[in-house]
């Protein structure tokens, strides 16, 4: 059975697409983080022994419906990815990126 999967899209200053994938939420200091990484469409292509790179970003909410993703600093960024990995995901499948 094919779960759902939590798909964000971001277009750069280029007019470039990005689709991501959410792979886990974490609320800290009052605020709401997310754990992203590039979507891909065919898992059969990626390796699984390489670690994948993640992005962590602040989720904000903007209206009713909707939230917006914002980049966070590399220091926060480093804090948030040693909890989650505390959380469960392990060391060796995150590679951290700068969001």
């Amino acid at each position: 059975m094919d779960e759902e999967r939590d798909l964000v899209e971001f277009e750069d200053d280029a007019g470039n697409r990005l689709t991501m994938e959410v792979l886990d939420y974490l609320a800290y200091e009052g605020k709401e983080y997310a754990l992203l990484t590039e979507y891909v469409e065919d898992d059969s292509d990626t390796d699984e022994n390489e670690p994948i790179e993640v992005f962590i970003m602040e989720v904000v909410p903007v209206g009713e419906d909707q939230e917006e993703f914002v980049p966070v600093d590399d220091a926060l960024a480093e804090k948030l990815i040693k909890i989650f990995e505390s959380n469960g995901f392990e060391d060796d499948e995150l590679e951290d990126e700068e969001a």
